[in-house]
This record gives C-alpha cells, sequence and structure tokens, in this order.
C-alpha cells in the first residue's frame, strides 16, 4: 500500500470515529467510556496521520 494510500484509509477511519463520537453524543445512554475510547483511537489515529505526514518522502 502506498502512502498516500494508507494516509487516505487512516483519514478515512479518523472520520468513521469523529462520526461515532457525534452520534454517540446524541444518545444519553452511551457509556462515558465507551465515548472516552472512541475519543482515544480517534487521538491515535491523528498521531499516526501526522507522523506520517511528517516522514520524508524518498524518491
Amino acid at each position: 500500500m502506498s502512502l498516500a494510500n494508507h494516509l487516505e484509509e487512516l483519514q478515512r477511519k479518523h472520520g468513521d470515529i469523529e462520526r461515532e463520537i457525534d452520534e454517540a453524543l446524541l444518545h444519553p445512554s452511551v457509556d462515558d467510556l465507551e465515548i472516552v475510547k472512541l475519543k482515544r483511537r480517534k487521538l491515535a489515529l491523528k498521531d499516526e496521520i501526522e507522523k506520517l505526514r511528517s516522514q520524508p518522502t524518498t524518491h
């Protein structure tokens, strides 16, 4: 998988988690711990995306 494709996939997953969080926040019955877990996953993806973007490209 190319770096660009990998970044696109990570960004897609990041967006999916963001939508999950938004949906969960609309339902008061959702466990706060579940929201925290989703936010941690989202942050980990963001960190990975930034790490990949900061890597020098080699051609």
